[in-house]
């Protein structure tokens, strides 16, 4: 038997992960793919962090396997090794200066981390990776939009000492294909979900050890936990019909429990004579709860409906609106802190309830009031979004559960308010792409657990949003350091204030910034000056493919030859409208009408929320 030699794992931060050190990324091995999401959701994680705070962050983990003295070959986490390699060298960083990092047989990827900072000026781009050139354009967006100057990049860098990346090393000797087949079959071992479940249910227990009850409001537990883990189903679907049927009121409309009790009294009236006995291993390995096992609908509503988020984010969502509700205040949706922030939920027996009869309560909420992605009819491929309430509803032909907007009564259409909270919730969605940012979606679970109005959350998420256009600084920002709520809520005034004219107006995953006038006009026109071109009266957000439509070209060419991007922003169709005021010229008069125009309109609604 050969022998494989286990090796402590090493510690490191960002400082030194390539100290003294060289990586190779295996020519098995995908070719760099992350692109603008997965970047700057790195960059934020570290921007996001406390230099005063000198408690560590993880970051991820790197496996490696020792080929020579300080030579490691990449099995497993190469994206982000990578990722930090292009910031280290965006950043000047002493530890990659000797390119520490090297592709096996990709000699153009080698040449492109030798030469990033001069890619750009080359006459030959065909001689470098396009996408590692991407990703290092990607990273110093991001600095740009910052306004970063050297004071902003020591401070970026000084957090890296905090920064943890966990590198492990593979056994000596051990057969790397099998390895592999362990590392395919990862999702086999406990994700941090399960784990809070394991934690949750293993704390119903009471002083003297478990009874008989305990064992009871396990079940529940786990009943409860499974159903609501079902994130593309409406809750009702997915509980068990005996159960449901007492829960809810007769059309649906209504959760009937008030606390974990309540639960228990209906759950016990069911179960009196089940005799089953079970274990907290038995309901940990209870079968996947994404299959289809209950009703009929369930498959069809499954590929009908998208939740906005996973579970692993709602149960983070749950513990920011209890904490709403108790300290008025956020209490983190960091993924990265995913044990630690939930940690109080099973410090007790009686939190642990109080968790679980929270989790059936919002989840609840969640299917009413927050929107979903749906795909049917005309929008089977690409999906719409979709504010709506599940109800049962009862006709000639029996009762069978229906789909009604969530702020209309059950005989009616679509209605404005509906429409308009609809258009604000997919405006938030759009702009605050990472979970870890989705705390408006806690906002709304406090409010409606609250109030019981739906029709009052319009006003709660529109003060929201001025909030975040207020303390962005929006006046003194211009080009691409103007924060994505701005453009989007523009986007939302707009359209909710000329709602005859954009009725068919739906917010799209948008993350460039157009200038109207463009940055580098054919023939040097200087129309728009440069200063002004970066006003916010040039700028509107549209997605990464209309850009590269849009390229060079002026303003009135963009309104002609491509319409269905203009219609992809209510600010960009204004825009479109002054172009044609103007005797279809875009100057420096049209920027600046346009600019004050915008400035107003947010001001006037900032003032509103005062």
């Amino acid at each position: 038997m050969r022998s494989e030699k286990y090796i402590q794992p090493d510690e490191l931060n960002v400082d030194n992960v390539f100290e003294n050190v060289n990586y190779v990324i295996p020519i098995y091995q995908r070719n760099y793919a992350w692109r603008k999401d997965e970047i700057e959701q790195l960059l934020m994680d570290i921007d996001d962090l406390d230099e005063t705070n000198s408690s560590k962050y993880y970051l991820g983990s790197l496996v490696v396997n020792q080929v020579q003295p300080r030579v490691y070959e990449v099995i497993d986490g190469q994206q982000r090794l990578t990722t930090l390699f292009l910031l280290l060298r965006y950043l000047d960083h002493p530890s990659v200066e000797r390119n520490p990092l090297k592709f096996e047989a990709r000699e153009k990827s080698n040449i492109t981390l030798g030469e990033i900072e001069t890619v750009m000026d080359s006459k030959e781009p065909s001689l470098y990776s396009e996408e590692l050139v991407e990703g290092y354009e990607i990273i110093k967006k991001y600095f740009q939009s910052k306004n970063a100057n050297d004071d902003y990049k020591k401070r970026f860098k000084d957090k890296f000492s905090t920064v943890t990346i966990i590198r492990t090393q593979v056994p000596q000797n051990i057969d790397l294909n099998h390895y592999f087949e362990i590392m395919n079959t990862r999702g086999e071992q406990l994700e941090l979900h399960e784990i809070v479940k394991a934690k949750i249910l293993g704390a119903i227990k009471s002083e003297n050890g478990f009874s008989e009850e305990d064992k009871k409001d396990k079940l529940i537990a786990a009943t409860i936990w499974d159903a609501c883990a079902q994130m593309d189903n409406y809750l009702q679907m997915v509980l068990p019909v005996k159960i449901r049927e007492k829960l809810f009121s007769a059309n649906w409309d209504m959760l009937r429990v008030a606390d974990f009790s309540d639960l228990r009294d209906i759950f016990n009236a069911e179960n009196n004579s089940d005799e089953t006995q079970f274990t907290l291993k038995t309901i940990l390995q209870a079968p996947d709860p994404t299959v289809s096992n209950q009703i009929d609908d369930r498959e069809e509503e499954n590929e009908r409906f998208e939740s906005i988020i996973n579970f692993p984010n709602f149960l983070l969502q749950v513990n920011e609106a209890m904490e709403m509700t108790e300290t008025d205040r956020d209490s983190g949706l960091d993924d990265k802190r995913f044990l630690d922030l939930l940690k109080d939920r099973w410090a007790s027996k009686e939190k642990a309830l109080e968790f679980i009869y929270a989790l059936l309560k919002y989840r609840y909420l969640f299917d009413r009031y927050i929107i979903k992605r749906e795909y049917i009819g005309e929008y089977k491929v690409e999906g719409k979004w979709s504010l709506q309430k599940l109800v049962m509803y009862e006709d000639k032909k029996g009762r069978k559960p229906s789909y009604k907007s969530t702020l209309d009564s059950m005989d009616q259409e679509e209605g404005t308010d509906n429409q308009q909270l609809r258009l604000l919730e997919s405006c938030l969605r759009v702009t605050y792409t990472s979970p870890k940012t989705m705390h408006w979606i806690a906002r709304v679970l406090t409010n409606v657990n609250k109030e019981q109005d739906g029709k009052l959350l319009i006003p709660t998420l529109e003060k929201y949003c001025c909030q975040k256009i207020e303390s962005s600084d929006y006046r003194n920002r211009s080009g691409f350091g103007i924060d994505r709520i701005v453009f989007t809520y523009l986007d939302y005034l707009l359209a909710r204030d000329r709602a005859s004219e954009f009725s068919n107006f739906q917010f799209q995953f948008r993350n460039s910034i157009e200038h109207f006038f463009p940055q580098h006009p054919i023939n040097a026109d200087n129309s728009v000056t440069v200063e002004n071109r970066d006003l916010l009266g040039n700028l509107a957000l549209i997605t990464v493919s209309a850009n590269s439509k849009f390229s060079n070209r002026f303003p009135i060419e963009k309104v002609e030859h491509f319409p269905n991007i203009i219609e992809q922003s209510p600010k960009l169709k204004a825009m479109s409208d002054l172009l044609k005021k103007y005797d279809r010229k875009w100057d420096n008069n049209s920027v600046k009408d346009h600019n004050a125009s915008m400035l107003s309109l947010l001001e006037t609604e900032i003032e509103k929320y005062k």
